[in-house]
C-alpha cells in the first residue's frame, strides 16, 4: 500500500498529472492500493474555489480519471478527498471514493468532522463552505476492512471504535502546519495503537501557490505503532505492506479489543 503525497495547486489538469505519475511511480514500487490526500484535483485561492470544482457523484472528469486509472493499472485508488456537489449551491461535500481495480467505485465516505481553527492571523471554517456527512463507512477488500476517514476526523476516536475491528484505517488530509506539528504523528500513533490495525495517513505537504503550508510528513504505521515509511515534505511516497499475521500477533499478545468495557 502506497500514500501519494502532494502539494495540490488550483489547476486540476496539473494536479491529475502529478496523482498519475505517483500512481505510476507506486504501483512499479510494487503497490496494489493507493491512496491520494485531501484535495488532491485542487486547492485553489480561496475555499469558493473547491466549491466551483464540485462534481455530480458519478460523473465528472476527476471520477472519470480515478475509474480509468485504476483501470489502467489494475490497482486499488483512493480518492483522499474530492468535492461533490449537494443540494446547496453554495456548499460542496468533502469526499472520499474508493475504486476497486476494474475502475468501479465501491464505496463513499463525506466527511463528517469540519474543522475549525483560530490563532492569531490563521483561521480555517469548514462549516462556512462544506456540508457534513454523517455516517461511518468501512469497506471489505482484498487487502481486508478499510475504515474510511478525513483529516480533522482523526482527532475523533468514537468513529473508529464504530467501525472496528478493521485492519486498516486511512487518514487523507490537508493538515495545517500548525497543528501538525503539534499533534499530528501523536494522534496518528494512538489510532494505529488503540485499534491495533495498520494505519495509512497521507498529506498535502508543503507551501501552495495560494501561500498555505500544509504538514505533509505521510506515514504509514502498523498496529504497534510502529512507523514503517513516511515522506515529510513535497510530492512522493510511503510505501509498505499490510501484514494480516503481524495483526493477530499483536492481537493475540495484547487481546485490548477483547477486553473493551464501554
Amino acid at each position: 500500500m502506497a500514500a501519494l503525497q502532494m502539494v495540490s495547486g488550483p489547476r486540476v489538469g496539473d494536479n491529475l498529472e502529478t496523482a498519475g505519475r505517483l500512481v505510476a511511480e507506486a504501483v512499479d514500487q510494487g503497490a496494489q492500493l493507493v491512496v491520494l490526500p485531501e484535495y488532491f484535483p485542487i486547492i485553489g485561492a480561496a475555499d469558493a474555489d473547491r466549491v466551483r470544482a464540485r462534481e455530480t457523484f458519478g460523473n465528472g472528469p476527476v471520477q472519470d480519471w480515478l475509474a480509468a486509472t485504476a483501470a489502467r493499472h489494475e490497482v486499488w485508488i483512493v480518492a483522499g478527498s474530492i468535492p461533490l456537489a449537494t443540494t446547496q449551491p453554495h456548499l460542496m461535500r468533502n469526499s472520499s471514493l474508493v475504486f476497486n481495480d476494474g475502475g468501479d467505485c465501491v464505496a463513499r465516505y463525506d466527511k463528517i468532522h469540519l474543522f475549525g481553527f483560530k490563532k492569531g492571523e490563521e483561521s480555517y471554517n469548514e462549516a462556512a463552505f462544506i456540508e457534513p456527512g454523517d455516517t461511518p463507512v468501512a469497506v471489505d477488500t482484498p487487502f481486508g476492512r478499510i475504515a474510511l476517514s478525513i483529516c480533522y476526523d482523526l482527532r475523533f476516536p468514537e468513529l473508529y471504535r464504530s467501525l472496528g475491528p478493521v485492519d486498516l484505517i486511512l487518514v487523507p488530509a490537508a493538515f495545517t502546519d500548525t497543528t501538525g506539528r503539534a499533534h499530528w504523528e501523536i494522534l496518528l500513533r494512538a489510532r494505529a495503537i488503540e485499534n491495533q490495525c495498520y494505519l495509512l495517513a497521507v498529506g498535502q505537504g508543503g507551501r501552495h501557490e495560494n501561500g498555505r503550508l500544509t504538514h505533509g510528513n505521510s506515514m504509514i504505521i502498523d498496529p504497534w505503532g510502529e512507523i514503517l515509511d513516511r515522506k515529510m515534505k513535497g510530492p512522493g511516497i510511503a510505501i509498505a505492506d499490510l501484514d494480516h499475521a503481524r495483526i493477530a500477533e499483536i492481537r493475540e499478545s495484547l487481546p485490548a479489543l477483547a477486553h473493551r468495557i464501554l
